[in-house]
């Protein structure tokens, strides 16, 4: 079992920076891929960025390339959404999942945390 918990969301003018952790619990954090979505007001859930296991291979949906970066610390059982130049479209609940292997699908993962607000004003 992997509990997830988000946390580093708030409020960000466009052009603006913001990093999201995500702390997990269990002793198998290094073993699973992470991603993180998100779900703006409205829209349907999206793939954001996935990190395999080891960090060695990470994915971003085309919205954030080059803009957002994803990492891991298994030392710290944390994986990290570092966002730039971030705007208003950003805006939504962001939410990271564990997966036995890497997955831009919601549904292909083992594990979601809560969610954390970002909100990107213009």
């Amino acid at each position: 079992q992997v509990q997830l918990v988000e946390s580093g969301g708030g409020l960000v003018q466009a052009g603006g920076s913001l990093r999201l952790s995500c702390a997990a619990s269990g002793r198998t954090f290094s073993s699973y891929a992470m991603g993180w979505f998100r779900q703006a007001p409205g829209k349907e859930r999206e793939f954001v960025a996935a990190i395999s296991w080891s960090g060695g291979s990470t994915y971003y949906a085309d919205s954030v390339k080059g803009r957002f970066t994803i990492s891991r610390d298994n030392a710290k059982n944390t994986v990290y959404l570092q966002m730039n130049s971030l705007k208003p479209e950003d805006t939504a609940v962001y939410y990271c999942a564990a997966a036995q292997r890497v997955s831009g699908s919601w549904d292909g993962m083992d594990y979601w945390g809560k969610g954390t607000l970002v909100t990107v004003s213009s």
